[in-house]
């Protein structure tokens, strides 16, 4: 199995053949570093999970770019309103490293269904971790400090930190570069 495969497997708890078959509606697409999977205002019509390399979600703001999260490895990344409610995107995806995808179009994403009879359910399942995740990020904004966000941030995806510019990593955990840099000498002394 693939690490796509493998992720559907273990992810929906569903047999290495119904995986397969889904698996068989993504194709293998590459994009350089610095290149674009997607720009605002513009139709998304594709789902990825990335093979390799790193993605950048992010927003330019009238007096501020921001960044919604960083795609690693093992993660699905679209704008996901944009994908499947056919609105025009809000998010710029762009490729911080060379990138290895599979993606699978939106087309094809709507015939998963006919293949797997349960697919209903377990889009509904993805698309409630998807909130979860995102209901998590806004709870951790609310509740924690900059140093615990952080902190947090630091535990989960240690790799990051050595991988992406840190003013994109602040931007992501909400806090200005100078107050990042603040916490990352206090926290490295």
């Amino acid at each position: 199995m693939n690490e796509l495969e493998n992720y559907i497997h273990h992810y929906f708890s569903i047999s290495i053949d119904d995986c397969k078959k889904i698996a068989s509606l993504f194709k293998t697409e590459s994009i350089a570093k610095g290149d674009f999977y997607l720009k605002t205002d513009r139709q998304c019509n594709r789902l990825s999970f990335i093979r390799d390399g790193l993605m950048r979600i992010y927003v330019n703001l009238p007096d501020a770019e921001v960044t919604q999260w960083i795609g690693t490895p093992g993660y699905f990344i679209t704008d996901l309103s944009a994908f499947l409610f056919r609105n025009p995107a809000r998010w710029n995806i762009q490729a911080l490293t060379d990138v290895n995808l599979y993606t699978i179009s939106y087309d094809d994403y709507i015939q998963i269904g006919k293949i797997l009879p349960k697919w209903n359910e377990l889009e509904k399942l993805f698309i409630g971790k998807c909130f979860i995740t995102l209901e998590n990020r806004v709870f951790d904004h609310l509740s924690l400090s900059a140093e615990e966000r952080y902190k947090r941030l630091f535990e989960q995806n240690r790799e990051l930190f050595n991988q992406v510019p840190l003013q994109y990593i602040a931007s992501m955990l909400g806090m200005t570069p100078e107050t990042f840099s603040r916490i990352r000498r206090k926290l490295i002394s």
